[in-house]
């Protein structure tokens, strides 16, 4: 029997939104020590709206996980705004859920426990949050991996547990640090389509770090690519490929064209450097 489950910050497409779920505006961003300064952001903007999933990709060291600590509150910026749904949370914690490179489970707690664990600290009653969390990692693929530790999972197993416990925060905007990156290619490929099928039934705003062009536009709505450091918005690219999306796309003319549009578009860039 199909069920269905309520997952906090989930987009209701008929109801009106007329802010972005998440808007960094004019970011600027530099460290210091004793002798010099290295600017790493440089009036950085870009928008993700309500249900939208937008991908940043641009070259290593660019600035890209400093944007996430800056939208994530561990870190302020020298100038500019992080703003939710219009109100500005410069500076403040907690208003994302985030999902980091690496699966990151606690490996004390089993599977199950890991993922109902954002739920046990919004306070939510033990056996509801258990209830739903069951329900995801059967939707998953993970059932009967409930009582399993993390070092029992395989690779996609555990980046899967991880990203259910960042789907169970209640939080509207999701942003994941490279959540594949660490996976060999057939398994990164197979975590591509669960994500997008995963996300296409619950639609939270989704913002995603990737250096991989072809995951890019597989998963995504939008894609930002930013320069060199320090870092702007070198172009914004509207994914024009319908969905729901599947492997056949990848080989699609279109498809190919706008990834070699990207790759050289980054090409150019890392000449500068």
């Amino acid at each position: 029997m199909s069920r269905n489950i309520s997952i906090p910050g989930a987009i209701d497409a008929a109801a009106a939104m007329p802010s972005s779920a998440l808007e960094a505006d004019g970011i600027t961003k530099s460290f210091r020590d004793r002798k010099t300064e290295v600017k790493v952001l440089d009036g950085l903007s870009l928008t993700v709206q309500p249900g939208q999933f937008a991908s940043i990709i641009g070259p290593s060291g660019s600035g890209k996980s400093t944007l996430f600590h800056i939208i994530g509150g561990l870190l302020k910026p020298d100038a500019g705004a992080i703003r939710m749904n219009g109100s500005d949370v410069t500076g403040q914690k907690g208003r994302i859920a985030y999902m980091p490179q690496q699966p990151a489970l606690f490996p004390w707690r089993t599977a199950l426990d890991n993922v109902l664990l954002p739920r046990e600290l919004s306070g939510m009653p033990k056996e509801q949050a258990r209830d739903e969390a069951r329900i995801l990692m059967e939707r998953a693929g993970l059932s009967g991996f409930e009582n399993a530790y993390p070092d029992t999972l395989s690779g996609g197993m555990q980046q899967r547990t991880a990203f259910l416990r960042t789907l169970m925060s209640p939080q509207e905007v999701m942003c994941l640090d490279e959540p594949f990156s660490a996976l060999d290619a057939l398994t990164r490929t197979d975590m591509q389509h669960w994500l997008l099928d995963m996300w296409e039934a619950d639609r939270r705003s989704v913002l995603m770090i990737t250096h991989h062009i072809e995951e890019a536009l597989l998963l995504s709505d939008v894609v930002y690519v930013m320069s060199n450091r320090p870092a702007a918005i070198l172009q914004k690219i509207e994914v024009p490929f319908a969905r729901p999306r599947s492997e056949a796309l990848l080989h699609q003319p279109a498809f190919l064209a706008l990834k070699q549009e990207i790759s050289d578009r980054m090409r150019n860039e890392l000449r500068k450097s």
